[in-house]
């Protein structure tokens, strides 16, 4: 069998992966311990994201043609892609939360919603909440004006109670 042929599969698998994704986040895990590499990967499967290590030349073939092509020249030394299809910055979130504890994580570079950004950048991006985070914000901004406007109303009513009351 050919070395092609036994490579094919793998970049289809990267293709199909990053076919739907939101954002790629590639990250140098040298130096990480077997039970650190156990929790991230354990944290990151719960939050929906894919995390694999891959040959570089095997995501550079993937890569091609689609917004991921950007992460090209950062593709250096060992790399694993962290791949969300549903939260855009939930992988930026998890390993930049996961790097303050095991200081041996590097993220180098990712694609978010089509838009590369390098280490900084992911920083910036992973202190951005979650989607159900800023929906329940949004939510709760939106709803305090009529709480507020309803007790408002509720004390009005109570004192032209009390008022008709003494009246009596």
């Amino acid at each position: 069998m050919a070395k092609i042929e036994l490579k094919q599969p793998v970049v289809e698998e990267i293709s199909a992966n990053v076919k739907d994704a939101q954002s790629v986040v590639l990250v140098d895990y040298r130096g990480l311990t077997v039970e650190q590499d156990t929790a991230l990967r354990k944290q990151l499967r719960e939050a929906g994201v894919t995390y694999k290590v891959y040959k570089n030349t095997m995501m550079v073939r993937a890569f091609k043609g689609t917004d991921f092509e950007a992460l090209t020249p950062y593709l250096e030394g060992p790399s694993a892609a962290a791949i969300s299809t549903t939260d855009a910055t939930a992988p930026a979130r998890i390993l930049a939360e996961f790097a303050k504890k095991a200081d041996k994580l590097e993220i180098k570079a990712g694609v978010v919603e089509g838009n590369l950004y390098d280490a900084q950048g992911m920083q910036a991006i992973a202190s951005i909440p979650s989607r159900e985070v800023l929906i329940s914000r949004l939510l709760g901004s939106m709803q305090s004006p009529i709480t507020n406007f309803a007790r408002v109303l509720k004390q009005i009513a109570e004192k032209d109670g009390a008022g008709e009351a003494a009246a009596e």
